[in-house]
């Protein structure tokens, strides 16, 4: 069997993978990449991120030409085939994969098409499609291979009605009525999705109110404009079996509903893909979601195999799976900086994006705090541009000013908050909502939302 030998092998081309293979190549490391796929961009690329944001950007544009008043003065509202704002949304993955190719290629970047297996903690080897073996030789490894659905083993997702957030991609055709299970992020982004799209969408939640970790106000508000566009949301609801036929899905619940749509989408947990990774030849093993566990520089229990990304699990975000592939192949400690201050960022229609702690947090931990907001409807350009839906949230410390939590809940949210995210950064010294109220924003801007929502904030405080 060939070996060809490295100074790192990453397994898997996704954000956390593509990341550290370029960050070790910048430091003139010989560096693979592994992609099990034939295309490199991992799930983010090809199932997850890029196609979800890109259907719900041409969904939002459809929605837009729906609801405007100018608009119906020039024509009818559509409603067009799933399929349909499918393959046109889709049409950007192509882009993301040409993209990233070139990446690999500009930094002499040896990408390997294939099934890596670990023989030892220096050697695995790599199966290709036609059956060919390889074996590689590195000093160190980066497990990035990503997460996958999680498929209870009661739920027929053999059945041509039954879809996973992967395989949603594929459908063929616009059920009149959708069921999703699971209203996690994943769950409510799709509950908006197919509503745009005038699709009749019955969401179960097993939980009392949808996305726990936000904050009170901002949960409630995404309920309601949920149900308001359309949606059935039932909360505290946990299923008991799933039928499904030629006519359509039963999905029984324990409370002795029983929901009856066109199709369901199983939207309950993700799975790391450490299956048939030959951990158990490095000493290695995954829990029961088949995650690794890692330390504060993302080594795994042998110190020069790391993993980053989904496999390791919370926060399963493309953006900190970034930071975590380039922290774990620095070759200087100073480089390394664990990822635990991750923004919130969910594309529901409207969107919702938060950092820092929130209102029930910072209550249980009976820390003062008071609030300010500014509501998107009463912004020139929430007004302008038609987006008045939402509101920007400031929680900040009555006695210092420091800025606690930031919460943005419309159009634009997981931009806007990048703001706040900058100033909270700062030292302590720095880190005051007064920023927002002597510093001069562009008008109308969206942006100028931080300086009503700090002036009503400070207007709550005695002596001013």
């Amino acid at each position: 069997m060939p070996k060809t030998g490295f100074d790192l092998v990453v397994i898997g081309s996704g954000p956390a993978g593509e990341s550290a293979a370029l960050n070790a190549a910048k430091q003139q490391k010989k560096v693979a990449v592994i992609e099990v796929n034939t295309q490199v961009g991992g799930a983010c690329t090809h199932k997850g991120t890029i196609p979800s944001k890109a259907l719900r950007h041409t969904v939002k544009q459809l929605m837009r030409f729906n609801n405007g008043t100018l608009f119906r003065e020039i024509g009818h509202s559509r409603q067009i085939p799933y399929p349909t704002v499918l393959k046109h949304a889709i049409s950007v993955v192509e882009q993301q994969v040409d993209m990233r190719s070139k990446f690999y290629g500009r930094n002499n970047i040896a990408v390997y098409k294939g099934r890596a297996k670990f023989i030892n903690d220096h050697n695995l080897s790599v199966t290709r499609a036609d059956g060919s073996v390889e074996e590689l030789h590195s000093q160190e490894f980066v497990i990035a291979t990503g997460s996958r659905p999680y498929h209870p083993p009661d739920v027929p997702f053999e059945h041509s009605r039954v879809y996973d957030s992967d395989t949603i991609l594929s459908l063929e055709h616009t059920p009149r009525k959708l069921i999703i299970y699971g209203a996690g992020v994943i769950g409510c982004e799709y509950a908006s999705i197919f509503s745009g799209l005038g699709i009749k969408v019955e969401l179960i939640n097993s939980f009392e109110n949808l996305l726990a970790f936000l904050d009170d106000e901002i949960s409630v508000a995404l309920d309601y404009h949920l149900r308001e566009s359309g949606v059935m949301v039932r909360h505290r609801e946990v299923y008991e079996r799933v039928e499904a036929n030629q006519e359509g899905i039963s999905l029984h619940l324990q409370s002795g509903k029983i929901i009856r749509g066109d199709a369901l989408l199983w939207c309950n947990g993700r799975s790391g893909n450490t299956q048939n990774l030959g951990l158990e030849n490095i000493g290695l093993s995954s829990d029961g979601r088949g995650q690794i566990k890692v330390n504060q520089r993302y080594q795994t229990d042998v110190p020069n195999i790391y993993a980053v990304g989904d496999v390791i699990g919370s926060p399963s975000l493309a953006s900190a799976a970034y930071d975590q592939g380039r922290a774990a192949a620095s070759s200087n400690d100073k480089d390394v900086r664990f990822v635990d201050d991750v923004p919130t960022g969910i594309y529901t229609i409207p969107e919702i994006s938060s950092v820092g702690r929130t209102e029930r947090e910072l209550t249980d931990n009976k820390i003062p705090f008071e609030v300010g907001r500014a509501f998107f409807k009463d912004t020139a350009r929430g007004q302008i541009s038609g987006e008045g839906t939402g509101m920007l949230k400031i929680l900040f410390c009555p006695s210092t000013l420091r800025i606690l939590g930031i919460h943005c809940f419309g159009a634009e949210a997981t931009e806007i908050i990048h703001i706040g995210q900058a100033i909270m950064k700062q030292p302590d010294t720095a880190n005051t909502i007064r920023y927002f109220v002597e510093t001069t924003f562009n008008y109308p801007t969206m942006a100028e939302a931080y300086r009503i929502a700090a002036l009503n904030g400070l207007n709550r405080l005695s002596g001013y």
